[in-house]
């Protein structure tokens, strides 16, 4: 079974540079980008598995870039994370937010783990 390859693209430097260290450690190859150019090149130039984006990121959502993302490449399942929100939601009503795979920070690299390999199995 070959690797899965993950992308992550958040704004905070060390908080995506450390995630994508434990994901290593893990058996998951990740690499991160901190800004939304830098993410839509990285997905254009390579596959991904998965891209982990950040809901807030400077001059763009997280969704307005996972559409951008999704044009380049559509295979890629995406999740998303925040600072902002509760496990039950992003904002406790039926948001776009809602639709995907999403974690609160600080995240927890055990569920983080899961998400990413049920992600997998149900994308095959």
């Amino acid at each position: 079974m070959k690797p899965i390859q993950v992308l992550l693209v958040d704004d905070e430097e060390e908080l995506v540079s450390t995630l994508a260290e434990r994901l290593e450690i893990r058996g998951i190859n990740a690499e991160w980008a901190t800004s939304a150019d830098a993410a839509c090149e990285k997905v254009s130039e390579r596959k991904y598995d998965v891209a982990i984006l950040d809901v807030k990121l400077p001059c763009i959502s997280g969704f307005d870039l996972q559409r951008k993302m999704a044009q380049i490449a559509p295979e890629v399942h995406f999740m998303f994370m925040t600072g902002h929100g509760s496990p039950g939601g992003f904002t406790g009503k039926n948001t776009e937010a809602d639709l995907y795979d999403c974690l609160i920070k600080p995240v927890d690299i055990e569920v983080l783990v899961e998400k990413i390999r049920n992600a997998i199995r149900r994308n095959g």
